[in-house]
């Protein structure tokens, strides 16, 4: 197992492995474990009672966080004619078609979102491989494949996420960062287990959400009782 430094093992202290807190106590309790020189993210791994296996089970899907996830999200739209045009007034921060797409062939990658007209599917598809990998290609179930490009960068900028169940049954989803008040991470916490809840699977049985934990990038985390959101 990897060793943790003097700060993490000093912070480890402040939270108790064994006991789950309510929500308001686990955000507090991270706050101040996070030690770091810099404004770390603070994340939430969500367990569901899922079978990732099965297709019927997968849950994905958007949420807009009330205060956003504390990053400023960089947006690249693929888009031409008047959606382009569209796409920079609601403040896309790159724009372009068969430009872009060559641009990222040749290994450009400053942009975090990625956003497509419906029209621009058939070109940005063959960037497959690239995009998919760094799970940056454009869904429609996330939002990111529509013809309404102004809504769909405003949302983004506003603290719009996307979560997606991983091979181990979890969600792993920003919330804020550490700078953030207790109430903002709070509120941002109800609302991806709100939006978590409203994604359940018809064929999910028994209990849904398992087990919620909440940590900084470089602190220990607390665990937060599951009961609060259901």
């Amino acid at each position: 197992m990897a060793k943790h430094g003097k700060k993490y093992q000093e912070a480890a202290k402040l939270i108790d492995n064994e006991t789950v807190y309510e929500p308001a106590e686990a955000v507090q309790l991270v706050k101040k474990a996070a030690t770091a020189k810099f404004d770390e993210t603070v994340e939430a791994a969500v367990r569901l009672g899922v079978d990732p296996r099965k297709q019927d089970q997968a849950v994905r899907g958007v949420v807009v966080l009330p205060h956003g996830t504390g990053k400023t999200q960089r947006v690249l739209v693929f888009a031409k004619g008047d959606k382009a045009k569209e796409a920079e007034a609601a403040g896309a921060d790159f724009v372009g078609d068969l430009d872009m797409i060559n641009k990222i062939q040749q290994g450009w990658f400053d942009f975090d979102v990625c956003v497509a007209t419906p029209d621009m599917m058939s070109e940005v598809g063959k960037l497959g491989r690239l995009l998919g990998g760094k799970g940056l290609m454009p869904n429609p179930k996330a939002g990111t494949v529509t013809f309404d490009v102004t809504k769909a960068v405003q949302e983004i900028k506003a603290g719009k996420i996307e979560y997606r169940l991983d091979k181990a049954g979890q969600i792993h989803a920003p919330i804020g960062k550490v700078s953030f008040s207790e109430e903002q991470l709070n509120e941002n916490l109800k609302s991806l287990l709100e939006a978590l809840n409203r994604a359940k699977p018809a064929s999910a049985k028994g209990v849904y959400l398992k087990g919620i934990a909440i940590s900084s990038t470089m602190g220990p985390s607390a665990r937060v009782n599951t009961a609060s959101y259901k």
